[in-house]
């Protein structure tokens, strides 16, 4: 009997899914895979419930959805090639389409300070902040790791990903340590060299006034940076509104082809999408796929030092208590820098700093010095 798996079993069958995040959870099959040989042997890493997992049920956060798959999604058959075990799947929003994780039939998951965990990795980001797991599995189409890392204050990194066809998507990992992400990534851990840090407070993607403990966050980042030898320096806001249109638009068409009945969200995404034409959606994808470009014509720096979100974790409800549209433009508001990074196809990561959290985004520089620009930056308030 594996004592990790059993221990985690028992604290599962304690709690309320709410609490422990998971939508399914399968001690039986978590024993089966222990045992399996490789970097990652033994260690328990549970699958967002949007990626199939053979013999388990995929829901895409809608109970009507539930399909049972007789094939692994390749990235977690990866995971599972190196000796990691899947004990089940963690709680999404309806198709991963919303900041906020309310599934429909499903309880939604509560962070642990009783606010929303964000979306839409949100059951993965409870089950890591309450101590289940160590890290858990996530995907990121527009900030969908780092926004439920930074409600849960542990640390979410988004890989580079190849943006062919304007896709916004990169599978993952929510963590508890910086250390955990360069396992997982198999990044030995380096020096930081001198780099050029760009900060920048002004939302991008939405008019909002932003927190004061968010911007003391980053400020304090800044300081540390500097001290350590970094160039810092302000930068402002890199483009006008057409990314942005770009990217609702990108969402929109994806969202066309889903059928069924769907969440009100999920429902106005869909029929927007129906509406788009095939000019239109030309358009979108040019400007999507040169966001990229825009960032490094705007700003001559190697990373970027932004707030994660524009104020606290509102309670669950918050969002989708309003008319979709309504819903889209505060979720927009309240995350106002993540999707960027997406569009570009950068590595990007949010980590707890000073009671709030901060955003650093690889423009220029590598993924290992970001992540040893991010150790400096977040000093004390991560184990790295």
């Amino acid at each position: 009997m594996h004592q990790d798996v059993e221990t985690l079993a028992q604290a599962v069958a304690t709690m309320d899914p709410s609490e422990h995040g998971f939508a399914y959870f399968d001690s039986e099959a978590a024993h089966r895979q222990v045992g399996a040989l490789g970097d990652l042997s033994g260690w328990i890493i549970p699958a967002k419930d949007l990626s199939d997992v053979k013999g388990m049920p995929t829901t895409f956060g809608n109970i009507s959805r539930t399909r049972m798959p007789t094939e692994t999604d390749p990235f977690l058959a990866a995971l599972q090639a190196r000796g990691a075990i899947i004990p089940g799947k963690t709680l999404t929003c309806e198709m991963g389409l919303s900041a906020y994780t309310e599934p429909v039939g499903q309880p939604a998951p509560v962070a642990p300070s009783g606010l929303t965990p964000g979306g839409s990795s949100g059951g993965a980001a409870v089950a890591v902040a309450r101590g289940l797991v160590r890290v858990a599995h996530g995907s990121d189409g527009g900030g969908s790791i780092r926004i439920p890392a930074a409600c849960c204050n542990i640390v979410g990194f988004k890989p580079p990903h190849n943006t062919r066809r304007a896709n916004p998507v990169a599978q993952g990992f929510l963590s508890s340590t910086l250390a955990d992400v360069h396992r997982l990534y198999r990044i030995p851990p380096q020096s930081a060299q001198r780099q050029r840090i760009g900060v920048l407070l002004e939302p991008v993607h939405a008019e909002v006034e932003v927190a004061e403990h968010m911007l003391r966050a980053v400020d304090h980042a800044a300081s540390l940076l500097a001290a350590a030898g970094h160039e810092v320096r302000m930068v402002q806001r890199p483009y006008g509104d057409a990314p942005f249109q770009a990217f609702a638009d990108i969402l929109a068409l994806r969202s066309s082809n889903i059928p069924g009945e769907a969440s009100p969200l999920v429902e106005w995404l869909r029929e927007r999408g129906t509406h788009i034409s095939r000019q239109r959606a030309k358009v979108a994808t040019e400007e999507f796929l040169s966001v990229h470009q825009q960032l490094l014509a705007a700003w001559d720096i190697d990373i970027l030092l932004s707030p994660t979100l524009a104020f606290d974790p509102p309670p669950i409800g918050y969002f989708s208590s309003m008319a979709p549209e309504e819903d889209f433009h505060a979720q927009t508001q309240w995350t106002p820098w993540a999707t960027m990074c997406n569009m570009a196809g950068i590595g990007a990561i949010s980590l707890p700093a000073q009671g709030a959290s901060i955003h650093l985004a690889a423009i220029r520089s590598s993924i290992p010095q970001l992540l040893a620009v991010a150790a400096q930056a977040a000093q004390n308030s991560v184990h790295s």
